[in-house]
């Protein structure tokens, strides 16, 4: 089973090639931990390789805020820009599509072809907008887990993702323990601090402020919160940012050589920043984006198990390795560290990493060698039914 199409040119740079988005729908209804029920719902996903006779080498990759279903590889021979990690999905890399077969969707209540806000909602005939209701990384799990049933996938050899993807895999470790063999929390968090959840709540405020926000049903008047959704991503990409690279990358440079003593912009982080915000809030859905920030603010495992992680992580029976970076301060290796204690107080086995590494939290997305290198390792070692 693979929607890959590889070339030898492709195979020989790593690539999976052109590969083709699939759809499934699942008829039957979800209820959501918000006590709402979606009557139905699609899920739009890729897959890379193919799944071995023993169905003992598939691999679910989990996405992060701003993610979707396209991981790896090209839609089209024009494509320029490749799945957004491209660098650790493919022949011969981290997660090496020569050994498994990888799964990856596009979570429930995104805005790329999954069932999210932009959706339309069968009780009106219109886009959902605000009324599509409120999900959370369970949600997500339970989703994927009748995604995995449609393509008889009988348990994962590893659920794999960064920052949110991370507490995807966690939560998947923790909910289908008999089904997880393995989970890579890359960057991630056992719940927000304090701060993080702040810092969604000013990003949400710049899109609720927004006069094109129409209390969320801007699809009706054919436009979107451009300015708010900008300012989001500008300060959220400031965040996935460590100082050093952003010195590194901008230092204090002006973009036309001198001062215009005024308030447009001058200098080069400034550009950056505002052609950031710019591109994402033309490719991004609004209401999704609110969705996504709340998902990452109700994230706690441990609530329900009188707040103590490590009866949370108690029922999982996978190996976990966990991987975090040195100047990454949205969730820095203390965070990631927390898991790994809590793991290793439920007696758990774990595998930990804290990676040097100047680009800060967006270093998981990045073909850092240190990084990928010990992540291939360690998929490399994961021993598969079947397997010769």
């Amino acid at each position: 089973m693979t929607t890959a199409l590889q070339t030898p040119a492709s195979r020989r740079t790593g690539s999976v090639g052109i590969v083709q988005p699939q759809l499934f729908r699942c008829d039957h209804p979800i209820t959501l931990q918000c006590g709402k029920t979606l009557p139905h719902y699609e899920l739009v996903y890729e897959t890379y390789g193919t799944l071995n006779t023993a169905k003992s080498n598939a691999v679910l990759i989990c996405h992060a805020l701003s993610g979707h279903h396209h991981a790896a590889g090209f839609h089209s021979k024009d494509d320029k820009k490749p799945g957004w990690w491209d660098a650790c999905i493919g022949p011969g890399k981290a997660i090496d599509t020569d050994r498994y077969f990888v799964v990856s969707l596009n979570n429930l209540g995104g805005c790329h072809g999954s069932t999210g806000p932009s959706s339309v909602n069968p009780d009106t005939n219109k886009p959902y907008g605000p009324d599509f209701p409120i999900v959370t990384v369970r949600d997500w799990v339970n989703s994927q887990h009748t995604l995995m049933q449609h393509l008889q996938v009988p348990h994962w050899a590893a659920v794999v993702g960064g920052s949110l993807g991370g507490m995807q895999a966690m939560q998947w470790a923790i909910d289908y323990p008999d089904l997880v063999r393995n989970a890579v929390v890359i960057a991630a968090a056992p719940k927000l601090s304090a701060q993080n959840i702040a810092f969604n709540e000013v990003a949400r405020k710049a899109i609720l402020s927004d006069p094109d926000f129409r209390e969320g049903h801007y699809y009706e008047h054919n436009t979107y919160p451009k300015i708010g959704l900008s300012l989001a991503r500008m300060l959220g990409h400031i965040t996935y940012l460590s100082d050093a690279a952003m010195r590194e990358k901008f230092g204090r440079e002006l973009r036309d050589g001198a001062k215009s003593f005024d308030f447009d912009v001058e200098f080069q982080v400034e550009s950056y920043l505002n052609y950031q915000g710019e591109v994402f809030s033309k490719n991004f859905d609004a209401n999704t984006y609110l969705l996504m920030t709340r998902a990452l603010d109700y994230f706690d495992p441990a609530e329900e198990y009188d707040h103590d992680l490590r009866k949370a992580l108690a029922e999982a029976k996978a190996n976990f390795l966990v991987m975090s970076f040195t100047t990454d301060w949205r969730f820095s290796p203390e965070r990631s560290q927390e898991i790994v204690q809590a793991l290793l107080a439920a007696r758990k086995r774990v595998s930990y990493a804290d990676i040097e590494c100047p680009q800060g939290h967006d270093s998981f997305l990045l073909d850092v060698p240190r990084y990928t290198s010990l992540f291939k390792a360690y998929m490399n070692s994961i021993e598969l039914d079947g397997e010769s």
